[in-house]
């Protein structure tokens, strides 16, 4: 089996543009650096496709790896044949090669092992074979040694039996058809932990059943943790009678003596060791399932997170809002970089209200102050309504701020590195000003799991969610592209083929060389080589360089089709940028050549038309409903307008201004039948909601989308 014929059965793609795709994947290129530069070799996939490939590949390579580890233990036993051999090596799964290795797998000595030892298997042979005339007499031919009746001898043949029902693999492989179509899931609360708050919170799981093909991946996520915290007990079944027919099917040949005693052992086999594998097995599918599932969800939430729109270059003035502690200040200039802080008592105990709007006032005009950014943690309505009251000299916009994952960051190493004489307070309120700036950014120094968007992320598989959220920010960085002159070096990371070593390199240079002029200059940078430079260049911009196509996604490589369509149309390149009438009239045929495509030449067209444009939309202010601004303000039946803010496959949970966030159930989001949430709202979309019912001992806001 080749990489390429495993993934072919797997993904209905050409085969050519699956062999490049492979090729430049095991040559080291990156997704973002493929699907944006590769086009002509990979069929124009796109970064999803691309993703799909490099997510099988590394399934083919775990599972070339296990063959030869098992191929290995076999033949250390001497029992690898040339059938066997085959087999293992058409292996198209891991349950598959797992099946074929069972029975020369290392174990825990077993009953039949014991069975074995007392020189039984010659019975259980001859009991196998079903043409014995009697069982009781071909027993008692055994009853010798530690055997002392034909009972035991009986007892000890059926383990060795049961064992070999076990390890059958048409037992096998229709059992496990069975347990895909027809087992269901059911949990069963510890009944001494049934009144402790902590099961309380998963009292829906205390008796449920349901099937386990079709359970959603939340509810499988939430009553996996409820197990794993010793609250349930997860109890996977299928018809006991329908599995005994599917076995008795394959292993007996008709009425014999000896059916009895095959009977019972199948009987065994399935309740001592089939029904417990697969069990195991199935339950852990179903874990793999819900995490990707969920972590789909996480990266979808993450990528429109991350795509979100920034206000850019202003000077911003940012509040970390709060009661007792009152509320910390700090500006910032356009690029990021903190000019004061300070902190203002404007609510109780303080209530020195006066003389916070002064100091505001003051500051808005000494640094000359575009926007103010408010964190929407404690006190954020009220310090938003205070922040509007006044009467500043120029029109300063006013924007409420997800602080979500900002204190994990005030904490970080990062932090302390950027601020190290500065406390956590300054570093929060810094980074709340900066994600109005800038979100991507921003966020890029936070562990996305700290971002609050997402369902069931600390349950799920933590190697996997690390792998696809970076993927997720890799791409999102590289879509929009870095100012390698300002970007930190969290930010230069994440950019195809760069990585932390090489991204402390750039800001190295840059800090000796007072920045980087070109992108050539690139290649003079420690450890960024030309394989380095191949695939980074594209995505590094440099900003009011003498080169326009620096600032653009144009890569290096193909400047000289830039040149000659400037050449052709009589023109220097920064007449050609931006020309739309022009660039719309190029007859792109001409251009074609082995490297250069039509894919590449319309993305080269389509940057001249808009060089170096940020693909993020523009910011827009969003207003609350100012009457509401604590739990006790809610009634059923009002209509507010809110934000969503994050979306799960049950529904998504809505900002309607206040700490608690609502959930609008999916049977709650349209007229019609909802199978995607993504398909009717966005992160950071503006809705309005209609409150159809409050819990306020639990703080739970149900809310509808339908009017």
């Amino acid at each position: 089996m080749t990489p390429i014929s495993f993934v072919a059965t797997r993904l209905e793609l050409p085969r050519k543009d699956l062999e490049n795709t492979i090729g430049l994947i095991r040559e080291g290129a990156t997704i973002p650096f493929i699907a944006r530069y590769r086009k002509e070799a990979t069929g124009n996939l796109n970064e999803v496709e691309i993703e799909k490939i490099d997510s099988l590949l590394k399934s083919f390579d775990e599972l070339q790896k296990r063959k030869i580890t098992i191929l290995k233990a076999i033949e250390d036993q001497n029992s690898l044949t040339d059938p066997l051999k085959k087999q293992i090596d058409n292996a198209s799964d891991l349950v598959q090669l797992e099946d074929l290795y069972l029975p020369f797998k290392k174990k825990r000595k077993t009953k039949a092992d014991v069975a074995r030892e007392q020189g039984l298997e010659p019975l259980a042979k001859i009991l196998m074979a079903q043409n014995s005339s009697n069982s009781e007499e071909a027993a008692n031919r055994f009853v010798k040694g530690e055997i002392k009746n034909t009972s035991e001898a009986l007892e000890g043949a059926k383990n060795i039996i049961a064992e070999w029902v076990n390890e059958n693999q048409v037992v096998r492989h229709k059992l496990r058809q069975l347990y895909s179509r027809t087992a269901v899931i059911t949990s069963k609360v510890v009944k001494s932990k049934k009144e402790t708050p902590e099961a309380q919170k998963f009292s829906q799981y205390f008796d449920w059943s349901e099937s386990l093909k079709k359970i959603p991946s939340h509810r499988f996520l939430a009553i996996h943790r409820a197990q794993e915290e010793g609250l349930v007990r997860i109890i996977l079944e299928v018809a006991k009678k329908k599995a005994h027919e599917i076995i008795s099917q394959i292993i007996l040949k008709g009425n014999s003596s000896s059916s009895t005693v095959i009977s019972e052992a199948i009987e065994d086999s399935y309740k001592r060791l089939l029904k417990p594998s697969f069990s195991t097995e199935f339950l852990n599918e179903a874990k793999l399932k819900a995490d990707e599932e969920a972590i789909a969800v996480f990266a979808s939430n993450l990528e429109q997170l991350l795509m979100a729109p920034p206000l850019g270059n202003k000077r911003i003035l940012a509040l970390d809002p709060g009661f007792k502690s009152g509320c910390k200040l700090v500006c910032l200039d356009e690029s990021g970089k903190l000019l004061h802080n300070t902190n203002i008592y404007p609510h109780p105990p303080q209530n020195k209200l006066t003389e916070a709007v002064q100091t505001i006032i003051s500051l808005v005009e000494k640094y000359e102050i575009d926007a103010i950014s408010i964190g929407n943690g404690t006190a954020s309505r009220e310090t938003e309504q205070i922040v509007k009251s006044i009467h500043f000299r120029n029109d300063i916009s006013i924007f409420v701020v997800n602080e979500a994952g900002a204190s994990v960051y005030s904490a970080s190493k990062v932090a302390r590195e950027e601020f190290p004489d500065c406390d956590i307070t300054v570093r929060g309120a810094v980074s709340i000003g900066r994600r109005l700036s800038d979100p991507l950014a921003e966020l890029v120094k936070i562990d996305p799991k700290a971002i609050g968007v997402g369902q069931y992320q600390h349950e799920v598989d933590q190697g996997k969610l690390k792998e696809k959220l970076d993927n997720v920010v890799m791409l999102c960085v590289n879509r929009i592209g870095v100012n390698v002159n300002t970007a930190s070096k969290e930010l230069l990371s994440y950019v195809s083929g760069v990585g932390p070593t090489i991204a402390s390199n750039i800001i190295d240079y840059r800090n000796k060389n007072s920045g980087i002029k070109n992108r050539k200059e690139l290649l003079k940078i420690t450890r960024l080589g030309p394989k380095v430079f191949e695939q980074s260049a594209g995505f590094l911009r440099i900003k009011n360089g003498k080169n326009l196509l620096d600032a653009t996604g144009v890569h290096p490589e193909s400047y000289d089709i830039v040149e000659k369509m400037a050449r052709t149309n009589n023109m220097k390149i920064s007449e050609l940028a931006g020309n739309k009438e022009v660039l719309q009239k190029l007859q792109l045929s001409a251009y074609i050549s082995a490297e250069a495509g039509l894919p590449t030449l319309k993305d080269i067209v389509r940057e001249l038309e808009k060089p170096g444009l940020d693909p993020r939309s523009e910011i827009s202010q969003f207003e609350f409903d100012p009457s509401v601004k604590t739990f006790q303000d809610l009634k059923e039946g009002m209509k507010l307008p809110g934000l969503v803010n994050n979306i799960t496959n049950f529904g998504c949970f809505v900002d309607i201004g206040i700490k608690e966030s609502g959930l609008v159930h999916i049977s709650k989001l349209a007229n019609s039948y909802v199978s995607d949430v993504n398909n009717v709202v966005k992160l950071n979309q503006e809705v309005m909601v209609t409150i159809i019912s409050l819990d306020e001992a639990r703080k739970r806001i149900q809310l509808s989308l339908i009017d």
